[in-house]
């Protein structure tokens, strides 16, 4: 990972796409995606000081709660991106995060993201404001004119398919709940196999709202009106939802 001339606060790392993070047609799964996101963050957080080995001495945890993703080229038979990263700063509660997505030279994609400070005993959100105050990587949070808008989500009345899951072992995190790459797996399964194979991610929000630990089942439903899909990922006993989303996807 390194730091860019023009922005210290801004890193970024060249991933190398392997056939195991590649579908059946050479596109990244969406999983894998999130994944570099999610480590790319770590690690970062892990380097200015607030990461995983800061925030467990405290107690506390970093929830994803949003992600907002744009794509103007979804990578498709391409085997490595460059993914920069800036932490944007805090508020009382939350701290912000953006992603560029680069091929080369060309930037094919874009993400915000949202997260909250929880404490592990209480479960309840720590002032973000509090824990940062005293980091000098991070500041107060500035918006931008170009900052990316996060989608509204809007349940439909009924669904076109679902899914049954069952978490493992292996889809837990350090914190032993469910990785947040996993929820876009299991909400776009569902689709079928022509529609999978037939169409391209352009864009995504997903909003996080419960987590779900080992041995509990998931519930993945989802509506698709033409290239829109709106996806609801359930507790499958208690119908509580973990997990919304909504896609735009564009023909392949």
């Amino acid at each position: 990972m390194i730091a860019c001339e023009e922005n210290k606060a801004l890193y970024e790392e060249t991933v190398k796409i392997r056939y195991s993070e590649m579908d059946c047609d050479l596109v990244l799964k969406p999983g894998a995606m999130l994944q570099f996101l999610q480590d790319l963050a770590s690690d970062n957080a892990e380097q200015l000081g607030f990461g995983y080995s800061y925030i467990i001495k405290h107690n506390l945890a970093w929830f994803l709660l949003k992600y907002r993703l744009e794509f103007e080229d979804y990578p498709e038979g391409i085997y490595d991106i460059t993914i920069r990263t800036e932490p944007r700063g805090y508020n009382k509660i939350f701290a912000y995060r953006d992603f560029y997505i680069l091929h080369g030279d060309k930037q094919i994609g874009r993400a915000a993201s949202t997260w909250a400070l929880v404490d592990l005993d209480t479960k309840s959100m720590a002032s973000a404001a509090g824990v940062l105050a005293d980091n000098k990587s991070m500041l107060q949070y500035q918006k931008r004119e170009n900052d990316l808008n996060y989608g509204k989500i809007i349940l439909p009345e009924k669904y076109d398919a679902e899914k049954l899951f069952e978490v493992r072992f292996d889809d837990l995190d350090v914190n032993k709940h469910v990785n947040n790459a996993n929820y876009i797996v299991w909400a776009i399964e569902p689709l079928d196999f022509v529609f999978r194979r037939s169409h391209k991610l352009k864009t995504v929000d997903m909003m996080f709202k419960k987590e779900i630990t080992y041995g509990n089942k998931v519930l993945s439903q989802v509506a698709i009106n033409g290239n829109t899909t709106i996806h609801a990922v359930k507790n499958a006993e208690t119908g509580e939802e973990l997990c919304l989303a909504s896609a735009e996807w564009i023909d392949r």
